[in-house]
């Protein structure tokens, strides 16, 4: 039976005056919304820098944020400078499998740990963290995402994460809904369900879930898709012996009764908790939920709730 999830070390949370850094890793960047979302950003009292190559294009892959070198560069030059607390990723998109093992691995983690912020295709980062540095990070809205500069509720959510995390370690949405009963305690763990299953069978992806509070949600699959990145997540044993599984949005994806059915046909027969849109990811408002700590998911009560603070 594969290793169970285990909690990951925790940054340390903000604090005004901090230093954060916005990078692009994956697609390329709205100049607006970054615009606007680092004046969020600023308002909470942060000394916020965007990286050199955040608004660059790829000269011939335009949906990239310029080459991959530049955005290895970007990152890397963030996270090993000590001065910096917080690295928040500018949008998702595609790119991030791109950079994931050209990033110098060794160097990263010998740096000092910080708050690491991202969603949708950051999930390759989000696994790349946990498993290469064993970090706690942060599956929250980015500083150009749309609901992060139009919803109030999404940045202050985000907000509460990154310096009270205390009193955001109760996690549930109105549209939470019981899909399968139960109570189960794990170590949330998860993301953008389409990005988890093209992972598997590369060289550092877990071998499963098991024991984790599973985090899925996705964006623009159609419903034959969807049942296929599930259906790849069972054949590759990446569900076995997971604890729990808490569902976000799932924006695009065909109607809701119909996506709702799904789950259930593909994630009922594990035996395990199961909530139904939680709140987080590609929805009208993105919840914030960090990655690596323990949690316990009360399906019946539709509540995601941490057992230890985020961010230490």
């Amino acid at each position: 039976m594969a290793e169970p999830v285990r909690p990951l070390t925790r940054p340390r949370r903000l604090a005004p005056g901090d230093r954060v850094v916005v990078v692009a890793p994956s697609a390329s960047v709205p100049a607006e919304r970054l615009h606007l979302g680092c004046g969020i950003l600023r308002s909470w009292g942060l000394e916020v820098e965007v990286a050199p190559h955040v608004l660059d294009v790829h000269p011939g892959l335009r949906y990239l944020a310029g080459t991959d070198a530049d955005r290895v560069r970007d990152l890397e030059r963030a996270w090993l400078d000590p001065d910096v607390a917080a690295v928040v990723c500018a949008r998702g998109g595609y790119g991030a499998q791109r950079i994931a093992d050209l990033l110098d691995w060794d160097a990263m983690r010998a740096a000092t740990p910080k708050v690491f912020v991202g969603y949708s295709d950051i999930t390759v980062l989000h696994e790349a963290f946990a498993v290469r540095l064993g970090l706690a990070t942060v599956h929250g809205p980015m500083a150009a995402a749309l609901t992060f500069v139009k919803d109030d509720r999404t940045a202050e959510h985000l907000r509460r994460t990154l310096f009270e995390p205390d009193s955001a370690q109760v996690i549930t949405s109105a549209t939470a809904e019981t899909l399968v009963p139960g109570r189960a305690r794990g170590i949330t763990a998860g993301g953008c369900a389409s990005m988890l299953a093209s992972e598997r069978g590369t060289p550092w992806a877990r071998p499963s879930f098991a024991g984790a509070i599973l985090l899925l949600e996705d964006v623009g699959e159609d419903l034959y898709r969807l049942d296929r990145i599930l259906t790849q997540l069972l054949r590759s044993g990446a569900l076995e012996g997971v604890a729990g599984i808490a569902l976000g949005s799932w924006a695009d994806c065909g109607p809701a009764d119909r996506v709702r059915g799904l789950m259930l046909d593909r994630l009922a027969p594990l035996g395990v908790p199961v909530v139904w849109e939680l709140g987080f990811g590609h929805g009208p408002t993105t919840l914030t939920v960090p990655l690596g700590v323990p949690a316990v998911l009360d399906a019946d009560a539709g509540t995601l709730t941490l057992e230890t603070p985020g961010l230490a």
